[in-house]
């Protein structure tokens, strides 16, 4: 019987969520290239239904899955779940290993953020209050993309970066550690160059023009991740030095599966840092 009432729990805040939000399918942050013979990805967009307001905050999310795996799709709950409450969100596809690197993944990360910026008020989001977020690996690419000045994105033009268990944020210090082997396609995705393990570190480009940050770190998360979290605040404590790590007690995938669910709390401390950031 308690399971019995637990999938009508689930069902119901399904078709709650999915009447409180519209899903604008398979959009456009791309053009295709002749050069380019990989499907071009494209991006679903989470807009609340009946939002009176006229400017909503915005949420990019980046998906993780060792940057050789996952899909948009599989987020729709997320997506919709963010969109019931007031923030239109936008979860992309990108290329992944191996048919790209983490340089190209970047680089489509950089040209969804440009298109929010440029687009999003289509949709009645606030271009102006345009959050990042990943899990993951997707922690790794948002934070990235942000970032490295590389990929041309005014870090000053977004209001924040939300990381949920995010990987990759020093590959220079992990690698060293850890050299890539054909595992996960990880030679492709960051070469054998430590020049461009380091470019591809978010922790070497924090300055005072970082966006804020709010970190989420799993109690039950991988041994790795939790390092370089920890090396990744310490370096930020210099120019953000009230940031410390929610700690949940989960494991890696949960930390992004309980946000499936409309009632776990990281909607309101996120949708908070979010109403905090915006002036």
């Amino acid at each position: 019987m308690r399971y019995k009432i637990a999938i009508l729990v689930v069902l119901n805040s399904i078709l709650l969520g999915s009447c409180a939000s519209k899903k604008i399918t398979d959009a456009s942050y791309l053009l295709p290239s002749k050069e380019n013979t990989i499907a071009v990805p494209k991006m679903n967009v989470f807009v609340p239904r009946n939002s009176k307001a006229k400017q909503l905050p915005v949420l990019i999310f980046v998906h993780g899955g060792y940057w050789n795996s996952g899909r948009k799709g599989t987020y729709d709950l997320l997506g919709r779940n963010f969109a019931s409450k007031g923030v239109v969100t936008v979860i992309p596809d990108y290329t992944l290993s191996p048919n790209t690197d983490y340089d190209g993944m970047a680089k489509q990360i950089a040209a969804v953020i440009q298109w929010t910026k440029d687009s999003i008020s289509k949709y009645k989001g606030n271009p102006n209050a345009v959050f990042v977020t990943g899990h993951s690996a997707g922690g790794h690419l948002g934070a990235l993309a942000v970032m490295n000045p590389k990929y041309g994105i005014d870090p000053k033009s977004i209001s924040g970066i939300i990381l949920n268990d995010a990987a990759g944020l020093d590959m220079k210090y992990y690698l060293e550690e850890n050299p890539p082997t054909a595992e996960y396609n990880y030679i492709t995705t960051w070469t054998n160059s430590p020049t461009k393990w380091q470019d591809a570190s978010p922790i070497y480009f924090l300055d005072k023009n970082t966006p804020p940050f709010l970190i989420y770190i799993g109690d039950q998360t991988y041994a790795s991740i939790k390092t370089t979290n920890k090396r990744f605040i310490d370096a930020l404590h210099p120019f953000q030095p009230e940031v410390s790590a929610i700690r949940v007690d989960k494991k890696h995938v949960p930390m992004v599966t309980q946000y499936f669910y409309p009632w776990s709390d990281r909607f309101d401390e996120v949708i908070d840092f979010m109403k905090s950031q915006v002036k």
